[in-house]
C-alpha cells in the first residue's frame, strides 16, 4: 500500500523517501485530476497540463480508497513518464495539500505539496492490479 494510507493495516513499501501526513488526505475534498503534458522544470512546482475533472464527495472517497489499496512494489525502468496526477486541496481551496504524479509504465508516484516533507516523495506501486487498473479507469473516464 502507498504510505499515505489512513488503513491501520501494514504498508508494504518500496524505497518510500516519505509519505503524506494522514491528516491531509482525511482533510481532502477537492481533487483536481490532470492530464499531464510535459514534466515539471524544476522539482517541487506543479506538473504541467489540463485540469480534467474535479472530484469531491464520494468521486474523491473513491480515488482516495482505491490510492490506499495500491500495494507497493519495485521500481520498472522507463524514465518516469507520467500520464496523470491529481492535487488534493482543504476546504480553503488555496495551496494544494499535496500532488501524485502517476506513472503506470514504471510504477512510480512522485509527491510534492504543502502536506509533504521538503524532499520529493517517491514511491512505487503494482500497476497491474485490480486497485491500479481501477484508478486508472477512473482517470481515463475523467478525459473529455
Amino acid at each position: 500500500m502507498l504510505h499515505w494510507s489512513i488503513s491501520p493495516a501494514p504498508i508494504r513499501r518500496a524505497e518510500c523517501a516519505h509519505a503524506v501526513p494522514a491528516e491531509a488526505v482525511a482533510a481532502t475534498v477537492l481533487i483536481e485530476v490532470v492530464r499531464i503534458s510535459a514534466l515539471p522544470t524544476e522539482r517541487g512546482v506543479p506538473y504541467p497540463g489540463r485540469v480534467v475533472a474535479h472530484w469531491t464527495g464520494s468521486e474523491a472517497a473513491e480515488a482516495r480508497t482505491l490510492i490506499e489499496m495500491l500495494p507497493g512494489s519495485e521500481q520498472h525502468r522507463c524514465g518516469f513518464s507520467p500520464g496523470w496526477s491529481i492535487r488534493a486541496y482543504e476546504e480553503s481551496l488555496d495551496l494544494a495539500l499535496f500532488e501524485a504524479a502517476f506513472c503506470f509504465r514504471c510504477h512510480e508516484v512522485r509527491m510534492h505539496g504543502t502536506a509533504v516533507p521538503p524532499v520529493p516523495a517517491t514511491q512505487f506501486f503494482d500497476a497491474d492490479t485490480p486497485p491500479a487498473q481501477a484508478l486508472l479507469a477512473l482517470f481515463r473516464a475523467a478525459t473529455p
